[in-house]
């Protein structure tokens, strides 16, 4: 194996020594081919040899090829490492210099040997169990895509490719040895570490540095075929075109997906991802089923509900006069004016809730166990299960900044870095303070939010009465409370969205700031800061309606005031579990219409605009590399936004799962497009992606198993603190009956009565009593609000009441049990279950024990060939 190292800073990195001879740069030849009008040729004109990538140059000169001294230092570079170059035009504009790069066989052999490519030995020989859902097949099958097409690969097994041992490897035809996706990987290998430039000492490599210094337009790996037309080239396997048809096209909605060609195509990284999302899109259907059964429960019981009638009764609720609910401007009111209200609440605060809650939070585990379990089954397809991380290129942007100099902790060797330790020390502290002060902007905007209700609400509750007298049936729909609660959630989405858009763009430069050393740590770095900031932006307005708005209220003789001038808002007289399930509704709809209609129109509108300019008619004129470089080039951070689009809707179906049983359903819907959307997405918009391995879905693993354990404990609130439920239960089983209350059996008839505090008006403060009084008020003394108080005239009056404290103690002791039930549950269910099944265990033993016996055995071989024979003499003494 070949040790690959990178030397100091700012020095090309070793490669292997590929024998080719390097002509002089002055005769170096790179014949400029012109167009042979074959538009979908993926060869070299020669017709043989295959294009594994395309480097796009404009020439601004206009020069000859072979006058074009940058273009041949660069060419010679690149031919020095063993790749073979073929210069063409551009057919529309004959400034751009469409380089196509060939990697030859010992090229392709020896960068497999570097980078542990694993590669066949012999096919699998271990039986598959045969499922006991065998005679579903035939029904099943439709749901899967055509096998006429897209055929089932030959299962092999493999082991990391070594040139010398090439005759113990499965080779049946070496053009067809390293896929497509192989030879783009070792091609861009290769040019991400091509000096271009020598000063001195010091050479400069790697195109990424070109591309972003605008050297090179663009640099990518071509795709295979039109993606709406077969290809007219007997050797195209049409890969683009099939995965179009079957995957990517809305007809193919229903079908599962060909994960196998999709990682054949674009490379374990790409196939990781829509596995994922296909897997977590599965497990939400079930999750939709059990959630849509609790709706459609609480939907058909919301007219049977015991305290729900008596809010509409209007011998009850109708009787009830509730305290204003803002001072001076809001007057009083029925409280059967909240019954449409109340009905929706039924609707989703119900037992049936609880129970879905419990499910949600065993549901999390089993999704996240399973997809452990099914991750490693397609790490041993895949190739990935020793999967070893290649020694990563120092990014230019870090390279750039190298002016210290340090004492490498490892190699005990000077090395060049961008900043001192302390240096280092500013530039995180800088960065994690940036980072606070937007969570605290966040805060300050949920604050803004929370002021805008209490202001909104006075002038809702002053005029919509006024103003829907000529439109009676919907007064009874469009309460304040209700009008409030939809214009603040609209309101909170449009701020997420601004600020979404404005902190990606100083996550970015902060993270560029810190200057991570590579790749990964930049995406690691950037998908921490992202995930933060995401996480406060979405779930704070969320987390305020559950967990602050209506606790802290005081009484109306007494109210508390947000910065000593707004009076805090209070609950509807049902919860404000209703309020909840509205932001919800109204984020994550709002989201994903937004996300959906920005991931097709964008890309589209750009290729449009971009074929408008270089007014190309037809595809058909201009050959495959040319098409393609029309084409969106993939950002930098790849699926970074896709991650985390899908991580934040996670967290909305698992968090606040409680107060909205339909969020599986809405994400269900969602995902079925979203995948589809990605699908089309990347296949007909953007150009090829360069193939990248994958063993997992890295860093969002752990960031899924943290929101899953935080999820127990805000259902398990939202229930205790947010719904009524609690209180309707510590009424039925308590208060229902003697001592504290009047009835023979345990029933909820009295309810509401008994939840509804008692206040005498005399006690309104001057700045809290009501300018004006309706007429129906007569000469009542007293109002009600929502609180467990003493009435005035008890010799503890406005305190709490017993029953207010035996509802807090019901409250933590339900949140103590249900946790501690759940938990442990989690906790057996991911000890029972596996993270690689049997088979797969089987299977890598067998095929490790295959690599000892083909690859490592063959070395006994060599030596026994070279020992001499052993002879015995007359003297009984041994001869060599």
């Amino acid at each position: 194996m070949y040790d690959i190292m990178e030397e100091e800073e700012f020095e090309a990195v070793e490669l292997p020594d590929i024998t080719v001879e390097l002509p002089d740069i002055a005769c170096c030849f790179c014949p400029q081919a012109e167009f042979n009008g074959k538009s979908d040729s993926l060869f070299f004109n020669d017709g043989v040899r295959r294009i594994d990538f395309v480097l796009v140059y404009e020439d601004e000169d206009m020069k000859e090829i072979d006058k074009n001294r940058t273009f041949q230092k660069r060419k010679a570079s690149l031919m020095k490492m063993g790749m073979e170059l073929e210069a063409a035009r551009s057919v529309v504009d004959e400034k751009l210099l469409f380089v196509k790069v060939h990697m030859p066989w010992d090229v392709l052999c020896t960068y497999a040997e570097v980078l542990h490519i694993k590669l066949p030995i012999q096919p699998n020989d271990l039986s598959t169990t045969s499922s006991p859902f065998n005679f579903l097949s035939c029904i099943t099958r439709h749901f899967y895509p055509s096998e006429d097409l897209i055929a089932k690969e030959t299962e092999y097994f493999t082991a990391p490719f070594e040139k010398d041992r090439l005759e113990y490897f499965y080779v049946k035809d070496r053009d067809l040895f390293f896929t497509p996706s192989m030879r783009s990987r070792m091609a861009y290998y290769i040019l991400s570490r091509a000096p271009y430039e020598v000063r001195g000492n010091i050479k400069k490599f790697g195109v990424t540095k070109l591309l972003d210094g605008g050297v090179y337009k663009a640099a990518y790996p071509l795709h295979d075929c039109r993606f709406n037309v077969r290809s007219k080239e007997d050797e195209c396997p049409n890969e683009r075109y099939l995965l179009y048809n079957e995957w990517a096209h809305p007809k193919s909605f229903y079908k599962m997906q060909p994960l196998d060609l999709i990682r054949k195509y674009y490379g374990e990284k790409i196939g990781i991802y829509f596995a994922w999302l296909g897997f977590y899109t599965a497990m939400l259907a079930l999750a939709a089923i059990v959630g849509l059964g609790c709706f459609i429960y609480g939907y058909t019981t919301q007219e049977t509900s015991t305290w729900s009638k008596e809010v509409c009764d209007p011998l009850i609720g109708g009787n009830i006069v509730m305290c204003p609910q803002c001072d001076k401007e809001c007057t009083y009111w029925r409280l059967n004016s909240t019954c449409e209200s109340s009905k929706k609440l039924c609707i989703f605060d119900n037992y049936g809730t609880l129970v879905f809650a419990v499910f949600m939070a065993i549901w999390v585990t089993v999704f996240l166990e399973f997809w452990k379990r099914y991750q490693a089954e397609l790490e041993y397809e895949w190739d990935t299960v020793e999967f070893l991380e290649q020694e990563e290129q120092p990014r230019p942007e870090y390279e750039a900044k190298c002016n210290h100099e340090r004492i490498n902790p490892v190699t005990r060797v000077k090395e060049k870095v961008p900043y001192t330790a302390c240096g280092r020390c500013i530039r995180v502290s800088l960065g994690i303070g940036t980072v606070l002060f937007w969570i605290v902007l966040i805060l300050a905007s949920v604050v803004a939010i929370i002021v805008y209700r209490l202001a909104v609400f006075f002038s809702f509750s002053t005029r919509l009465q006024s103003d829907l007298k000529e439109l009676e049936p919907f007064k009874e729909y469009v309460t304040a409370q209700m009008a409030t609660s939809v214009t603040a959630s609209i309101i909170s989405f449009v701020v997420i969205m601004v600020l979404n858009i404005l902190y990606e763009r100083v996550a970015i430069w902060i993270t560029d700031f810190e200057l991570p050393r590579t790749k990964t740590d930049y995406e690691n770095s950037l998908t921490l800061k992202m995930f933060l900031f995401q996480f406060v932006n979405y779930y704070s307005s969320c987390f305020y309606i559950a967990f602050a708005k209506g606790k802290v209220v005081g009484y109306p003789g007494q109210p508390v005031y947000l910065l000593g001038k707004y009076r805090n808002e209070e609950c509807d007289p049902g919860g404000c579990l209703i309020e909840l399930t509205t932001q919800l509704t109204v984020i994550m709809g709002g989201k994903a219409i937004w996300n959906n209609i920005q991931e097709v129109l964008l890309p589209w509108m750009k290729n449009l605009i971009f074929r408008y300019c270089t007014r190309v008619g037809s595809e058909k004129v201009i050959p495959r590399w040319e098409q393609d470089y029309q084409l969106q080039p993939i950002g930098k951070l790849g699926l970074f936004y896709e991650y985390l689009e899908m991580v934040i809707q996670f967290g909305f179906v698992t968090l606040f799962v409680a107060s909205f049983p339909l969020a599986p359903v809405l994400a269900l819907v969602n995902n079925l497009f979203e995948i589809r959307v990605d699908a089309w997405k990347i296949i007909t918009q953007f150009r090829r992606m360069v193939p990248e391995k994958a063993q997992d879905i890295g860093a969002w693993q752990p960031i899924l198993q943290g929101v899953a354990i935080l999820a127990v404990a805000s259902n398990a609130m939202i229930i205790a603190f947010t719904s009524d439920m609690i209180p309707r239960l510590v009424y039925y089983w308590s208060f229902s009956v003697y001592p504290y209350g009047e009835h023979s059996s345990h029933t909820m008839q009295g309810y509401i009565n008994n939840t509804l505090s008692v206040f005498d008006i005399q006690d309104f403060s001057n700045k809290s009593r009501p300018l004006q009084t309706p007429y129906w008020f007569n000469n009542s003394t007293t109002c009600r609000y929502r609180d467990f108080r003493y009435p005035p005239g008890h010799h503890r009056q406005y305190e709490y009441s017993i029953y207010y404290w035996h509802v807090i103690a019901a409250k933590m002791a339900f949140i103590i049990v249900v946790e501690h039930i759940v938990y442990l549950t989690k906790f057996v269910l991911s000890y029972v279950i596996p993270d690689v099944p049997y088979t797969v265990r089987e299977q890598i033993k067998r095929e490790k024990y295959l690599s000892q016996v083909i690859l490592h055995e063959t070395n006994l071989k060599l030596v026994t060939k070279r020992l001499k024979p052993v002879i015995m003499n007359d003297n009984n003494t041994f001869l060599l």
